[in-house]
């Protein structure tokens, strides 16, 4: 990476390739080049977000208030035990018959 003038950080073409090359990725020479000009500029958003004064600017995870919507627990109607069991392709007990996954218990 090298730096420009004003401190922003400027993605070189073997920058690109070396990730490329530990990501295993196949990138054109065409694409190498378009990387590099992206990558450089994502750095120059990020270098002038970093600059600006937030001093009293109170952190956010989110730019709107978010708040979770619950909702009471309430008992409600549910279909009949058996009637599902006998639609099942096989139960035991009163429960779903599925294959066992892990070892003895």
């Amino acid at each position: 990476m090298a730096k420009q003038s004003n401190e922003q950080v400027s993605i070189t073409r073997s920058d690109v390739e070396h990730v490329a090359m530990l990501a295993r990725l196949a990138l054109t020479p065409d694409e190498v080049g378009e990387f590099a000009e992206q990558l450089t500029a994502i750095l120059g958003h990020a270098t002038d977000i970093s600059s600006l004064d937030l001093d009293g600017v109170p952190t956010t995870a989110h730019p709107l208030p978010v708040t979770n919507v619950l909702r009471e627990d309430v008992i409600g109607p549910s279909l009949d035990r058996d009637e599902v069991l006998a639609a099942a392709p096989s139960a035991e007990e009163g429960r779903f018959r599925v294959p066992r996954i892990m070892g003895e218990a």
